[in-house]
């Protein structure tokens, strides 16, 4: 017999009860940063507090890293690499999955700390360690792949390519997802045999403190990866810095990537760069529009909108602009706004009063520049008096405006209807950014047209976002600097070596004789 369906109500109750222990635990010890496998407080004793959006409250007292800790940190990574690098590819691929069953074993307080930390909804970071530890697992089957090259024989000599990881990393991730997404970085690097010195955003630093924690009790030798947290113009610069990191992988804003590039520079850093987008979805009136409309709907309200991918854009063709405006003012006006442990909530406080205050200021730019705020355009009464706001839908936009030009990075969709196929493609390549786009046509022809015309790293045809673990991940332009996902990540954190095998048969040039 069946099981009955938990009520929501049951439900939200039961992930506060689990996290009410974790996050007494939590500011009872506060986070110290992981260096050479020991938990440690900063060399300076400095700290900073991190806080809840749920409802301001003070998670835990944070160690507050600057250049003396990123040194400890890059020495053991340092230290560390040479054996983790000479480990058997068959022993990291065991060390690799049992940090995937750690994070399994504890998917469900990962979910209710995510929650506490960040303000996303529970029905999202429910997901969010099963894809972590989906990461991790991936990358450690490929270790075994990971110094794959190539043979390519000339006549005199046999030509063939191994690939040796960079060295030691810099990893510095976003507070956006923040556990997913530092699997995401980290995995990889581990995987090819890189050693890693973690930078978590400072706006959520709890569950990198977490996964840090589960990969030491997972078995991974002390120094492999190491954890310093901070602000980013003291932890963040030193690690760019740092002569001993060989390579940093950074998602974030644009601008902050190019400060990370200038500051590598000197150390001529690889960089590996991630950055925001303002992502168009090209709804054509061929379409099938209800599920034109759940993706739209879906790609930029889910996660609170502070997601890279976002389609923040939404390019609808004329003849059927008002028809789907209609319908999708009425699901923006449905979506449930409330306390990021309950199951029913679909969007809950974004991260903290600073980016609150930047999401609504675009309120007041958007009636500056004419457009009309159709649904939300407020702060929200959230649960708490947490950093709520309503999900908010802009029309009688075009394609100058601020907001059709500027990543908001909140639950903020700007429509503007275009005209055919070209007008489209001007609009959607109009803005500096080029991560993504998504295209809804039954015409599959000009889908594969619009495709390869618009200025973005990942396009999606008649679908959301999607991950598939091997596929190249990355945008153009302001978007980013390289790829992640599959054997895209080990280019990154590995050097490519010639090797060249004479057969002893070509004839060599004496001089001096």
């Amino acid at each position: 017999m069946d099981k009955p369906t938990p009520k929501s109500g049951d439900v939200f109750q039961a992930n506060r009860d689990r996290a009410a222990p974790l996050l007494a635990k939590l500011k009872s010890e506060g986070i110290g940063h992981m260096i050479d496998g020991k938990t440690v407080p900063s060399v300076s004793g400095q700290t900073f507090e991190t806080k809840s959006p749920v409802d301001g409250a003070v998670l835990a007292s944070v160690a507050r890293g600057n250049a003396e800790d990123i040194d400890r940190a890059a020495t053991a990574a340092a230290t560390a690499f040479k054996s983790w690098r000479d480990m058997p590819a068959a022993a990291r691929k065991k060390l690799l999955h049992r940090v995937a069953d750690a994070i399994e074993d504890h998917a469900d307080d990962i979910a209710v700390l995510e929650c506490i930390d960040t303000g996303q909804a529970h029905r999202f970071m429910a997901k969010a360690a099963i894809r972590a530890a989906e990461n991790f697992r991936f990358f450690a089957d490929k270790c075994g792949e990971a110094r794959d090259g190539l043979n390519t024989p000339s006549e005199e000599h046999w030509n063939i390519s191994t690939r040796v990881p960079i060295g030691p990393v810099g990893v510095i991730t976003p507070w956006n997802t923040p556990f997913m997404l530092s699997t995401w970085k980290i995995a990889p690097a581990l995987a090819a045999g890189c050693t890693v010195v973690h930078k978590p955003a400072e706006w959520s630093p709890v569950t990198a403190d977490l996964l840090a924690k589960l990969a030491k009790q997972a078995g991974l030798p002390d120094g492999v990866l190491n954890t310093v947290h901070g602000m980013g113009e003291e932890a963040g610069k030193a690690l760019t810095e740092h002569p001993a990191i060989k390579a940093i992988g950074f998602v974030g804003e644009s601008s902050t990537g190019s400060a990370i590039m200038a500051q590598g520079a000197p150390t001529l850093k690889r960089v590996h760069f991630e950055l925001g987008g303002k992502n168009p979805v090209i709804v054509f009136d061929d379409a099938d529009l209800d599920r034109a409309l759940d993706a739209v709907v879906f790609m930029i309200y889910s996660l609170n909108g502070e997601r890279c991918t976002s389609s923040s854009r939404l390019l609808v063709q004329q003849g059927i602009a008002d028809e789907f405006i209609e319908k999708l003012t009425a699901r923006v006006k449905a979506l449930k706004v409330g306390h990021p442990l309950d199951p029913a909530t679909e969007i809950g406080p974004l991260i903290n009063e600073r980016h609150l205050a930047k999401v609504c200021s675009y309120f007041d730019i958007a009636r500056k520049d004419g457009a009309t705020i159709a649904v939300g355009g407020r702060p929200h009464d959230g649960p708490g008096g947490g950093h709520y706001v309503q999900p908010t839908l802009v029309t009688g936009a075009h394609s100058n405006m601020r907001v059709a030009q500027e990543e908001v990075f909140g639950p903020f969709l700007t429509v503007i209807p275009f005209k055919d196929e070209k007008d489209a493609i001007d609009i959607a390549n109009g803005v500096q950014y080029g991560l993504t786009g998504y295209v809804w046509t039954g015409d599959m022809g000009r889908a594969l047209r619009v495709a390869d015309a618009l200025e973005a790293g990942m396009i999606w045809l008649n679908s959301e976002n999607v991950r598939h673990l091997p596929t190249p991940f990355g945008g153009m332009k302001a978007s980013g600097i390289g790829r992640d996902g599959g054997d895209y990540s080990f280019e990154f954190y590995m050097e490519t070596k010639h090797v060249s095998l004479a057969r002893g048969t070509h004839k060599i040039q004496r001089l001096g004789v």
